[in-house]
């Protein structure tokens, strides 16, 4: 079963939310979240911040791909 954590994001386009929850991830994994007619693409960071006292893993906005038809 796959276990879903919550990251930061940092440095998305105008719109995308602060933080998001993404499947576990595995080390270099990048995370993709849905927006509009794309994907906004999200690589880690290599840092950390504190967020209501949880540690979040941050990741940063690398690419946007869109959908085929």
């Amino acid at each position: 079963m796959n276990q879903r954590m919550r990251v930061m994001l940092s440095e998305g386009p105008e719109g995308t939310p602060l933080t998001w929850e993404a499947e576990s991830l595995n080390n270099g994994e990048k995370v993709k979240i849905l927006s509009g007619n794309g994907y906004e693409h999200f690589e880690f960071a290599h840092r950390y911040v504190e967020v209501d006292g949880e540690v979040l893993p941050v990741y940063r906005w690398c690419y946007r791909t869109y959908i085929a038809e």
